[in-house]
């Protein structure tokens, strides 16, 4: 069995996490116990989502100790002033019935609020305890660069999957030690039905997204975070530590690269280009 947890400046992540954007009501709080009780330890959501209520309920009826389980929010760009993000942090905080965050991220890069305003803001709720670790998501190269410039950044995550390669922040992740969090590993979907993928599932008897997941948990310093609601997708999607690619495997795997991104707002930062990794 390869190793189910990534080593980020001194903290052991669950290297596969479970998403929760677009999921709602019960969807959302079935879903999040569901993926407990079938053995994930990792749950990801978003004050953008609008679902943290129902992902505090999931984390309680789940039946796994608190102290076991990797929670992630994000701070929506609307709130990165410094006199804004303590109170977003608390209200995560509230909505999840949680003393803590595991992880706290800026969601996307807003280019109206200065960097260093919203990471002093950060690093002071963390200094506090209210958070472990903080990070970054959307960003680019050059603004994790930038954004290391004000504070110890522990994440950044982005869109990533076989059709988008992230060799560039893979890289920077492994110099600095960031963890990189795939979001979409499935393409929304794309990749369910691509013939390379479901080739090479077919000879270790899995299905094109677990060997896309399988993939992506093959690069250093990379955790990913598919979404599913169905019972059978979301222990399917975790049953990827039980084989392993070969290198011709994974070869064949990268030049599925295409630049197809399935999350590009108007609000986007220009993106780095493209790399297959």
């Amino acid at each position: 069995m390869t190793d189910t947890t990534v080593s980020i400046q001194g903290s052991d992540v669950p290297a596969l996490g479970f998403g929760t954007w677009q999921l709602k009501g019960k969807d959302c709080s079935e879903g999040v116990a569901t993926a407990l009780q079938a053995g994930y330890r990792h749950i990801d959501t978003a004050r953008i989502y609008e679902n943290e209520a129902e992902v505090g309920e999931g984390l309680r009826a789940g039946g796994v100790a608190r102290e076991e389980i990797w929670v992630t929010s994000k701070v929506w760009t609307s709130d990165f002033t410094r006199d804004r993000v303590r109170r977003a942090t608390e209200k995560s905080l509230e909505a999840l019935g949680i003393e803590q965050l595991d992880l706290y991220l800026m969601h996307w890069h807003n280019p109206d609020v200065p960097l260093e305003e919203t990471l002093t803001a950060l690093r002071e709720v963390q200094e506090e305890g209210l958070v472990r670790h903080i990070g970054v998501s959307n960003f680019t190269v050059a603004l994790v660069d930038e954004a290391r410039r004000h504070a110890t950044i522990f994440a950044n995550q982005v869109e990533y999957h076989p059709y988008l390669g992230q060799a560039k922040l893979v890289a920077q992740a492994q110099e600095h030690d960031i963890l990189l969090e795939a979001y979409s590993p499935f393409a929304h979907g794309l990749l369910h039905d691509d013939e390379v993928l479901t080739e090479i599932g077919r000879a270790h008897g899995k299905s094109a997204g677990q060997v896309a997941l399988r993939w992506l948990l093959d690069h250093p310093n990379v955790c990913a975070l598919p979404k599913a609601t169905a019972p059978e997708r979301i222990r399917q999607n975790l049953e990827v530590f039980d084989f392993e690619l070969s290198d011709e495997e994974r070869r064949r795997i990268d030049g599925l690269e295409r630049g197809k991104r399935t999350a590009d707002p108007a609000w986007a930062p220009d993106w780095d280009e493209p790399s297959a990794a």
